[in-house]
């Protein structure tokens, strides 16, 4: 039995080489900064909340239970991170607009595509903030129910209920968005 690479690096960095934690941080940045911007909806403050998350994943690292993922214990921190935060601050969250457009866009100028985009914005700033968090890690993160579920601190059934409840209101929004733009035209 082959052990994981990554625990092997985290094991690594537990035994005191804590300059390969810089090898995590290049993996998941990415990922991470896209959690904390969905939820906080601004790209400093989600750089920082990233940031935030890295140090107390690093700081509480002693503490992960290598049958689990990482990427999951480390997007479940950034999330309560950025909660925390935006509980803090009590800025209105919108949508994830950013985070649709990032992983989407094509330089090719569709317009057809651009209004799908702002029709799917509009749709997704109508939903809570837990729905559309749900609808991201599912749809754009490609992330099992399990995964959802211990970054939202939610049972698996509950975020398969969610997560079909939200895909129903993001249709009837989108229905409704679609039939007065209809209406304008």
């Amino acid at each position: 039995m082959t052990e994981n690479p990554e625990f092997v690096l985290i094991n690594r960095v537990l035994a005191g080489e804590h300059q390969l934690y810089a090898e995590l941080v290049n993996k998941y940045q990415s990922y991470a900064y896209t959690i904390a911007l969905k939820i906080v909806e601004n790209r400093p403050e989600a750089e920082e909340i990233a940031q935030d998350g890295f140090i107390k994943a690093f700081k509480s690292l002693a503490t992960f239970n290598q049958e689990a993922k990482f990427s999951t214990w480390l997007y479940r921190i950034v999330s309560n991170t950025a909660i925390t935060y935006k509980r803090k601050s009590k800025q209105k969250f919108h949508s994830i607009e950013n985070a649709i457009i990032e992983h989407k866009q094509e330089a090719d100028g569709n317009l057809e595509r651009e209004d799908k985009k702002r029709f799917i914005k509009n749709a997704l700033a109508v939903l809570n903030a837990t729905d559309r968090l749900v609808i991201t890690l599912f749809y754009l993160k490609e992330l099992s129910l399990d995964e959802i579920a211990e970054i939202t601190s939610m049972q698996a059934n509950t975020v398969k209920v969610r997560l079909h409840r939200a895909r129903q209101r993001l249709g009837d929004e989108l229905q409704n968005i679609l039939k007065k733009e209809a209406l304008t035209l």
